[in-house]
């Protein structure tokens, strides 16, 4: 209880002080502008941002400007490069050029303008790249100090929804921010995926003939990568009663032997018109039919045994005997598997019969992992989709295909966003920009680049990776996609804070 009470008085005490700051910085502000108010200049293009913060523009008096350059390829500061600052009011500008950052992404410049009115701010980022140029429009430059300061005062207005995240804090985080945009947005169907290997990806081996199969490494287990070609098995039948393979392969032999001797006797008779070509042609069919049998006995046969080898390279996905077991002919022994090309396949509802006319994509979430990967990422493809429906299988089937570039495990369950074709473009946003609370869904949207404010959106549909806001924002607004969580932390601490609102 008395902790508590302490902690109660505390909160009290912080704000009261906190009032009493505001008052007098109301008071302050009543008499005077703060002259810690910047000009916030922003503009981007495809490869950069700028956010530049400089002492309000007047006429004959220095200006100091701090800029910084993000690279929108990754967020992080522009560490190299030479840029020129210039201001254009009219026909008449100034320029300096900064040959290097003073720190990573910043850069300073002094401007002393010589000519009262609108004009535009111009910064051209020379790199190894190329150059680029960005233009920052309606600049203006006073004549009076007192209005100049009153209109960056304006300007600095944030609402008590916003907070500050520095571009110093951003560049040290997994951070970016992107443009709202409307885009097709059709009907998403959600639901579970299987993992199957897709035909062709996989092999079953089979006995060639019935024996005692042997294994021919005692390393071989499912799971194990074979080579293409490698002997895997031996069947042995030497021992055997019936149909024992040595005894054939020596009979096919005697057999081979013959024939070969009796159609070269033949073929020299045949020469002088002694033998008929009918028993020439009969010769020869037996000779071939000889030898075909041998060589083939020949090729998977050695020492005395069958030789099991693998038709192609991957693992052992399954094995279906054991060493030292009598075998079938046709019997399977073992599946080879590669995991190259995978199937995934989700089973609908017949309600979604329709919609599957005008898929154009999918994404896919593994259970065990956040990461959201879409079909053209796994270089996929629809192969098909169940036309029908019985009673014993109600639901359709329908089956993409992928590239296994990611380590998908076949037989396991995914989740899958089936996307269709729609028709009406709707604003949608990346759903890791989306902060939930109590069941409500807020985005920050961006004020300056290190001014953020959170504001409550109406979310619909998603497919995965981006979700439909139905309400709350506008296109081109631009909000906080990676990092939201981040400002969001940022907002709460300094809440803490009494003073946090306002700029020293």
């Amino acid at each position: 209880m008395k902790i508590a009470r302490l902690f109660t008085a505390l909160l009290l005490a912080v704000a009261v002080m906190g009032c009493a700051h505001k008052h007098d910085l109301r008071h302050d502000e009543d008499s005077g502008h703060n002259h810690n108010d910047k000009l916030q200049l922003t503009a981007y293009s495809s490869e950069f941002e700028v956010f530049a913060e400089a002492v309000p523009f007047v006429v004959g008096e220095p200006s100091d400007i701090l800029v910084h350059i993000t690279s929108l390829k990754n967020f992080k500061p522009l560490t190299s490069g030479k840029v020129t600052a210039s201001l254009v009011v009219g026909i008449d500008g100034i320029r300096q050029t900064a040959q290097a950052p003073v720190s990573p992404g910043v850069y300073r410049f002094t401007l002393t303008p010589g000519t009262k009115g609108r004009g535009k701010m111009l910064f051209q980022i020379q790199t190894n790249q190329g150059e680029v140029q960005l233009t920052v429009p309606n600049v203006k430059v006073y004549d009076d100090n007192h209005d100049a300061l009153h209109a960056a005062s304006d300007a600095m207005a944030m609402s008590s929804n916003s907070v500050n995240f520095s571009k110093e804090m951003s560049w040290k985080v997994d951070f970016s921010t992107e443009a709202c945009r409307k885009e097709p947005f059709g009907e998403i169907i959600r639901t579970m995926a299987q993992i199957e290997p897709s035909q062709g990806d996989e092999c079953a081996v089979t006995a060639k003939s019935s024996g005692i199969i042997t294994f021919a490494d005692n390393g071989i287990a499912e799971g194990k990568e074979v080579g293409k070609g490698q002997t895997l098995f031996y069947i042995e039948s030497a021992d055997m009663t019936d149909n024992n393979l040595s005894v054939r392969y020596r009979e096919a032999e005697s057999n081979y032997n013959l024939a070969k001797k009796e159609y070269e006797r033949k073929k020299e008779l045949g020469k002088d018109k002694i033998v008929s070509e009918s028993d020439l042609l009969q010769s020869k069919r037996d000779y071939e039919t000889a030898e075909a049998i041998y060589k083939n006995l020949r090729k998977n046969f050695a020492a005395g045994k069958q030789v099991v080898a693998a038709p192609i390279g991957g693992f052992v996905k399954q094995l279906s005997v054991r060493n030292g077991e009598y075998v079938e002919a046709g019997q399977s022994i073992t599946t080879i598997a590669q995991n190259r090309n995978l199937f995934i396949k989700a089973e609908l509802q017949p309600k979604y019969y329709a919609a599957l006319e005008r898929v154009t994509g999918a994404h896919f979430r593994m259970l065990n992992d956040e990461h959201i990967y879409s079909l053209d990422d796994l270089k996929g493809r629809l192969i098909a989709y169940g036309k029908s429906v019985t009673a014993d299988s109600p639901l359709l089937p329908v089956i993409f295909q992928v590239n296994n570039s990611v380590k998908l495990l076949p037989g396991s369950f995914i989740e899958i966003y089936i996307k269709t074709r729609g028709t009406n473009n709707v604003l949608t946003v990346p759903n890791e920009s989306l902060v939930e609370e109590m069941g409500n869904h807020f985005v920050y949207v961006q004020l300056t680049p290190v001014f953020f404010e959170k504001r409550e959106v109406k979310i619909g549909i998603t497919d995965g990776c981006r979700t439909e806001v139905r309400s709350g924002l506008k296109e081109a607004e631009r909000i906080v996609v990676k990092g939201a969580i981040l400002v969001k932390l940022a907002q709460a601490t300094s809440a803490l804070d009494a003073h946090s609102w306002h700029v020293h």
